[in-house]
């Protein structure tokens, strides 16, 4: 910690502070505009049953003295144990750490953390009391399982936000850059903090990354192609051949509709639409609109009808082939598996040679702690707002999947930006996590009641589409299933108990990471690593139990999966513009460029 402080810069601080005083200014003038009648209404509304189910916990908790009296002890002791390490640490002595960051956790990685002795004590200090809260308020019996789930993660949250590395005044990293740069630091911070507000529009939206380094169709979304086809809701991207001959099955991939299709087209070297192409596949892409109020009573069986099944007809004028490979990608994999049993019921389920889910739910019974956001009360409180606005704005969403991953997706940014006060570093992926999209009232509505809150598209009959009850049963086209074992979004568990819902033959594969970084992992980076078992049992457990683990991408798997599948047949390869479809305009389309607030 033995830094110079560095002479203060009075141009560069009057620049910033002018640059504060003028954001400040607009910002209150913009606030004091707003009605905040309805924002002081949910607070005391209790939307999300917070304060109803910590004061649930609250009264089991008195109701057990002894639990409170072991709570605190042990925490005593704790302390105590600390306070013991830490002096035999001061005279030399060899002293075990009584509490240690989990692996992975890298707010602590700075070297102070370790070395020196007040940062040490303090990191430790945060570590006990965050690890004895935590259990002893899971360790409280009684709660329903709904205040359980949500009393875990809203006491995670809080930890989480109350980690010493949060702050400047305890955060070693911070401290040092404090004394380097006479304090500019947390003067750009402030500057930063404002910015990001004015780009919420009073509400703060924390920059992720440096959202002017990328370019639609320049340097992310780049793949070439063309807009062959559209409907109100997606226009249908074919992209250029890279090789002379291609598979005379198209393949087609359906995203979700929250985000952007290009997380499968990001960079040339992690671009999963183009390692498909280089190895001969004809390659169409669903990009979804960013809907407004105009769209506000399209729902799932439109998505379906505008989607994947007028992609369907879409790809036989442009290629003359009748039947495609599909691929649905988490949201858009749940739309795949609702299409097949519509498919199915109208006895053209042959059009599908075979379908391959990416980290896709079809049974919701366990959706992991996004369940925490989903009840009875507040799917009601949610239609409400989407029926005011006809919407669901996307940045809600994001903002709730930033949560799962807290440190990682907010404070890190907190302390960097606002902090360090340093620009966020370009960065692809989350350039793509910040583009994302909204939902149509209507359609988002029944994706919640009847997917998350009834759980119905595994029970034969249970949704009717258009008027044709699913039954996914009925689906036999042969499909494979990858997950991510850290998927937070889509828990791997749950989505293998979706899997035994179809008919067919299925290949369930594990890969490394979470739900987007083990997706988009191309052979080339030969990161992470997957589970293979030729066997499909009943449960998870039981296939993982004799799963083998393989090194490498689970993308080489897939096509070894597919090249068996389409039985090596191949043709010339087919160009944008070659069959009955006219090109409308160059990918990636204009669909693609509306973000929010632009």
């Amino acid at each position: 910690m033995d830094q110079k402080m560095q002479a203060p810069d009075p141009e560069g601080a009057a620049r910033v502070l002018h640059e504060v005083a003028e954001r400040s200014a607009k910002i209150l003038g913009e606030f004091a505009k707003k009605d905040h009648a309805s924002s002081f209404a949910a607070a005391a509304g209790d939307e999300l049953g917070i304060a109803k189910a910590y004061m649930d916990l609250y009264s089991r908790m008195l109701a057990n003295p002894a639990a409170l009296t072991a709570f605190s002890a042990n925490l005593m002791f704790d302390y105590m144990h600390l306070w013991q390490s830490s002096w035999l640490k001061v005279m030399g002595a060899p002293a075990p750490a009584v509490a240690e960051p989990a692996k992975g956790d890298s707010r602590f990685k700075d070297d102070d953390w370790r070395s020196n002795f007040l940062f040490d004590y303090i990191k430790q200090s945060y570590l006990i009391a965050a690890r004895q809260i935590q259990h002893a308020v899971a360790s409280v019996d009684g709660l329903s399982p709904e205040s359980e789930k949500k009393v875990a993660f809203f006491t995670r949250q809080y930890v989480d936000a109350l980690s010493p590395s949060n702050f400047a005044l305890t955060n070693p990293q911070v401290l040092r850059e404090t004394l380097a740069s006479g304090g500019q630091n947390l003067l750009k911070g402030l500057n930063n903090l404002l910015a990001d507000i004015e780009k919420g529009n009073g509400s703060l939206r924390i920059s992720m990354t440096d959202e002017k380094a990328f370019q639609l169709g320049r340097n992310v979304a780049a793949t070439p192609g063309k807009v062959v086809y559209q409907t109100e809701l997606m226009q249908l991207l074919q992209f250029e051949p890279t090789t002379a001959e291609a598979y005379r099955t198209p393949l087609v991939i359906i995203p979700p509709w929250i985000n952007k299709y290009y997380i499968l087209d990001l960079r040339p070297s992690n671009s999963f639409i183009k390692w498909a192409l280089d190895r001969g596949h004809t390659v169409f892409v669903l990009s979804w609109v960013n809907p407004d109020a105009r769209l506000a009573q399209m729902g799932f069986e439109d998505y379906m009808k505008q989607g994947p099944l007028a992609a369907l007809e879409a790809v036989e004028q442009a290629t003359g082939e009748r039947e495609v490979n599909f691929i649905g990608y988490c949201l858009g994999g749940t739309l795949l598996g609702a299409t097949l049993g519509y498919l199915a019921q109208k006895n053209q389920i042959h059009r599908v040679r075979s379908a391959t889910f990416f980290v896709s739910l079809l049974d919701f019974s366990a959706p992991g702690e996004l369940g925490v956001f989903i009840d009875e009360a507040q799917v009601q409180n949610l239609e409400k707002k989407m029926n005011e606005r006809g919407y669901l704005e996307g940045s809600e969403m994001s903002s709730t999947f930033n949560l799962l991953r807290a440190n990682d997706l907010v404070w890190s940014f907190v302390i960097n930006n606002y902090l360090m006060g340093k620009d966020p570093f370009p960065f692809d992926l989350l350039y793509w996590n910040s583009d994302s999209t909204r939902m149509p009232a209507r359609m988002h509505s029944f994706y919640l009641r009847n997917m998350y809150l009834k759980n119905l598209l595994g029970v034969p009959g249970g949704i009717t589409l258009d008027g044709v009850p699913i039954d996914l049963s009925k689906v036999t086209v042969p499909a494979y299933f990858v997950s991510t074992a850290e998927d937070h979004i889509a828990p791997w568990k749950t989505t293998y108990r979706g899997s035994r819902f179809l008919g067919g033959e299925v290949r369930f594969v594990l890969g490394g990471s979470g739900h987007i970084a083990g997706i988009v992992n191309p052979p080339a980076a030969n990161k992470y690593h997957y589970w293979t078992n030729e066997a499909h049992p009943d449960s998870a457990d039981e296939w993982f139990a004799t799963a083998t683990r393989r090194p490498g991408s689970w993308w080489e798997d897939w096509q070894a999966w597919m090249d068996a599948r389409n039985s090596g047949q191949k043709a010339l390869a087919r160009r944008p513009g070659d069959g009955a479809l006219r090109v409308l305009e160059d990918a990636p389309g204009s669909y693609v460029m509306l973000r929010l607030g632009s």
